[in-house]
């Protein structure tokens, strides 16, 4: 019987699990849409509403909670200020979680977990833009290099 189970282990220590669980939530609170397992999504889900629940009370003890359960500061105000804002007249049912085939390697089933009415651009946070290089300043690099 699972009396008094309350949530899935994924077969992990608890301390492994809890870590798990934190970088998840920063994943998906900075870049707003992740691709993982679906047990590890269904796992994340209630998490990642309840987060955003405890964002929309604006008291310094939310904060304070906010940023012990995330451990970091940037998520923490990404969280107060701009999610608790977007979902300001929503009473629940942040996310979602859509099914995504399942993975060659071992055949585990994926699935992507995103905010519901995300920013799309928040995909590209860490990608550095490409900048072009004329060909002079290339030439002038390589002998630069050449003569030291």
């Amino acid at each position: 019987m699972r009396h008094g189970m309350v949530n899935k282990k994924l077969n992990r220590t608890s301390e492994h699990r809890k870590s798990l669980l934190k970088n998840m939530l920063n994943s998906l609170i900075k870049y707003e849409q992740i691709k993982t397992t679906l047990p590890k999504a269904k796992f994340l889900k209630p998490q990642a509403d309840k987060i955003i629940t405890l964002g929309k009370k604006e008291t310094l003890q939310t904060t304070k909670i906010l940023v012990s359960k995330l451990q970091d500061i940037k998520s923490a105000n990404k969280v107060k200020k701009t999610l608790s804002k977007r979902y300001e007249k929503r009473n629940g049912g942040y996310t979602r979680i859509i099914k995504a085939g399942f993975r060659y390697g071992d055949n585990a089933p994926m699935a992507i977990i995103e905010f519901v009415d995300r920013d799309v651009e928040a995909r590209r946070v860490d990608k550095k833009k490409k900048e072009k290089i004329n060909p002079e300043d290339k030439k002038t690099e390589d002998k630069t290099i050449a003569k030291a």
